[in-house]
């Protein structure tokens, strides 16, 4: 039978944690769902823990990365992708916990306002089990390409857990291989300025938890592969709105201003190269780029003056 919803959900030597992330899936109040569990070549005894569960639930099916896919978190959703049944996708973590109400809030709005994803919020844990709670009276909204700065800055969080997408949305558009950091947001920032259109929802169902050896943790404790990821995907991602014609004055001005925690890789240098700039435009972002600091420190004495 095909399944509605294909949940992908890569793993890399996570068997400390993945059969709480499993258990919260067979909770899900919606039950028309498969699960592909995509095997990154982990040397733990995942298989050996989660076996139980794949023989007595065969919507849990259990696979190992092939070598058509890149070793990586990207490489095994798109194998995921190639795999996937149902008429919408979503991408859970192996170390997390999903609401039981996820999929059907999820599948729900997007079936009665005919859009093609549906975005939720997301809340961190660390050992204590987050509560269960949905607000009915939640504000939801429609979101499209003019919330594409937005979701480019960050002030819409589009993880790769709060979204669940029509499957479709994913033909010509799958995650970059070379990425080992910020690979859902260069692929999600792509899929929308291919004017998606979704609906927002202002409550929590998703829960992640935080520790050090997730991605995220080891980026902002500067790990240098995934901070040269990072500013990979950041010119994947202005190289694509310049495309697209969606580059703003006010998104060039974010992209350079992140450059300068960057300067070990010369991501200043390479956005001017990707931006294609005149020779006054070229001087003119010289020297926004070299007086931002400046800047930035005044506003912080001042700040901090103030609040003395």
């Amino acid at each position: 039978m095909i399944p509605v919803v294909s949940i992908i959900m890569a793993t890399y030597n996570r068997a400390h944690y993945i059969v709480e992330t499993l258990q919260s899936i067979q909770n899900q109040n919606f039950t028309d769902w498969e699960c592909l569990i995509i095997d990154d070549g982990g040397t733990d005894n995942t298989l050996d823990i989660i076996q139980p569960i794949l023989e007595n639930d065969k919507r849990f099916q259990y696979f190992i990365r092939t070598d058509k896919h890149k070793k990586g978190l990207p490489g095994c959703r798109n194998y995921g992708l190639d795999l996937a049944k149902g008429n919408y996708v979503i991408f859970f973590d192996d170390d997390d916990i999903v609401h039981p109400q996820n999929l059907t809030v999820s599948t729900s709005h997007i079936e009665k306002n005919n859009v093609d994803f549906c975005h939720y919020a997301k809340s961190p844990f660390t050992t204590i089990y987050p509560d269960f709670i949905y607000h009915t009276d939640a504000y939801v909204r429609e979101i499209g390409i003019n919330d594409i700065k937005d979701i480019i800055i960050q002030k819409i969080g589009f993880a790769s857990c709060t979204v669940l997408w029509k499957k479709d949305c994913f033909n010509n558009n799958h995650f970059n291989e070379s990425l080992h950091y910020a690979e859902e947001w260069e692929c999600y920032c792509r899929l929308m300025t291919n004017n998606l259109r979704g609906i927002m929802i202002d409550t929590i169902l998703y829960f992640n938890r935080k520790h050090p050896n997730s991605n995220t943790g080891e980026f902002y404790a500067n790990d240098p592969l995934r901070r040269k990821s990072y500013v990979e995907a950041v010119l994947l991602v202005v190289k694509n709105l310049k495309q697209k014609g969606l580059l703003t004055y006010s998104l060039k001005r974010y992209f350079i201003g992140i450059s300068i925690k960057f300067k070990e890789y010369n991501l200043f240098k390479n956005l001017i190269d990707t931006l294609e700039f005149t020779t006054f435009e070229k001087l003119k972002w010289q020297l926004f780029y070299f007086v931002l600091p400046l800047r930035l420190k005044a506003t912080k004495i001042k700040k901090a003056f103030k609040n003395n």
